[in-house]
């Protein structure tokens, strides 16, 4: 006998949850239950004991992470759990009972879900946000946009100062040493005044192992007086000085975090791809192969490689009617983090692949597209192949036009002679709308690669 619960999820109420059979009619409706054992033995105890085994479909819309307890629950007692997203819901919601909207309501609707928009099931064998690497490439990405908002402030806070302090860390400001320094206190002129030459180049030295010395020390000196000289006494330093500090132990504290999540991320990915296949990819680093995998998830649980590329919300959508149509932009119905990365890798990719640099010079020079709009369609065929090579379990290989495999060299060089951008057209294709006054959002994101947190000497690569 083939049966279907649906399940409206609550996060601090109780659960409700309605039972159909294979054609649509209710068994029982408005059974409420809490995320416990002996709810849920009630509830699986009021499947039909008279009917022989069962075949249970569970449909739940997930409501923040309240639903990964209950789909493990329901799994291990050999159901098939189908998510439902919530825009799909409430449309045959609004459907189904156009003036009602109520908890039984939304149970009884899931669990005629099936027969209604049966092609829009996947059963989910994923434990979503349980899943630790999924759950550790988002963390990451959070911890580094905030770590870039707090050397934002930093940033904003030395310019009080005046010009002189931005140019003495100049692109340091982002190491561990020149946060240290301003971590102790010693934004303050006076301060650095009172600390002298010695001292300064002996603390620069220390704390980045020989990369920075004497010559740093002169310029943090000069800033200092510099300082002093603009601002004479109408400045309250010491106070500056401690909010300047505050916002530098902040981002040393993420910088630490991101130390320690890159390892267990590192880990993990080394567990479940110890070949290697994902990184394999062109494009692909360590960051970036850690988010594909984590928020793609296993590959092969996609039916096809099209369903794949409709996961990650790069395809276009399609507004068509008779004989017109036309295709406009991304969905984004899939994991935003995955397009992050799939659009960072796939700006790198055109650069080693030749035959995604033939494909980006085409969409760029001969079809007119803008950069972002080539770099998405380079994403959508970078997420195919990658996961091909997955489902094939085979690493990625470089290929001329041709189909011979090359080297990343020879690759390299036939990119370099066939398919370099013009100079204008380039030009043309990068521009980028700014930000106006009125907006309080910036068209970037923040990068989701690594930080720069070691100190290099000058002149290193």
């Amino acid at each position: 006998m083939i049966l279907r619960m649906g399940i409206d999820i609550a996060v601090r109420a109780p659960h409700q949850a309605s039972l159909a059979d294979e054609r649509g009619e209710l068994v029982w409706s408005g059974h409420r239950f809490r995320t416990t054992v002996a709810d849920l033995d009630a509830l699986w105890a009021r499947l039909p004991a008279d009917s022989g085994p069962h075949e249970v479909t569970v449909v739940v819309e997930p409501t923040r992470n309240a639903w990964v307890p209950l789909v493990a629950w329901f799994r291990r007692k050999g159901a098939q759990v189908v998510l439902v997203s919530a825009e799909r819901s409430s449309d045959l919601r609004a459907y189904y009972a156009k003036h009602t909207k109520s908890d039984r309501l939304d149970s009884v609707l899931l669990a005629r879900l099936p027969l209604l928009h049966p092609e829009g099931l996947h059963p989910e064998r994923g434990i979503g946000p349980g899943d630790p690497l999924r759950r550790a490439t988002k963390l990451h990405s959070t911890l580094v946009k905030r770590r870039t908002t707090s050397l934002a402030r930093l940033d904003a806070l030395l310019e009080i100062l005046g010009p002189d302090w931005h140019a003495a860390f100049g692109t340091h400001l982002n190491n561990k040493t020149a946060l240290r320094f301003l971590a102790a206190g010693n934004a303050d002129p006076h301060t650095v005044r009172r600390l002298g030459r010695a001292r300064l180049t002996r603390f620069f030295y220390r704390h980045s192992r020989g990369a920075f010395g004497e010559e740093l020390a002169e310029a943090v000196l000069a800033a200092a007086l510099a300082t002093t000289a603009l601002w004479g006494e109408d400045l309250p330093f010491t106070d500056l000085a401690e909010d300047i500090a505050i916002e530098a132990r902040l981002a040393l504290t993420l910088t630490e975090e991101i130390k320690e999540l890159d390892e267990r991320i590192k880990v993990i990915v080394e567990d479940r791809d110890p070949r290697g296949l994902i990184a394999s990819a062109p494009g692909v680093g360590e960051v970036t192969g850690a988010v594909i995998l984590g928020r793609l998830g296993d590959a092969s649980r996609f039916s096809n490689l099209a369903a794949v590329r409709s996961f990650s919300g790069l395809v276009p959508s399609l507004d068509a009617s008779g004989v017109n149509g036309r295709h406009g932009s991304p969905t984004k119905r899939g994991d935003a983090l995955l397009r992050e990365a799939l659009f960072i890798s796939a700006n790198q990719a055109r650069r080693i692949d030749p035959n995604l640099a033939a494909k980006y010079y085409r969409f760029m020079v001969e079809g007119g597209k803008h950069h972002n709009s080539a770099l998405c369609h380079i994403a959508t065929i970078l997420l195919t192949r990658v996961a091909a090579c997955w489902r094939n379990q085979t690493p990625y290989q470089l290929r001329d036009l041709d189909g011979r495999v090359v080297t990343k060299d020879e690759a390299r060089a036939i990119i370099t002679e066939r398919y370099q951008i013009p100079d204008h057209v380039r030009s043309a294709r990068t521009t980028t709308t700014r930000t106006s006054r009125r907006s309080k959002e910036s068209l970037r994101a923040p990068s989701t690669g690594p930080s720069n947190t070691h100190a290099r000497r000058a002149g290193a690569a």
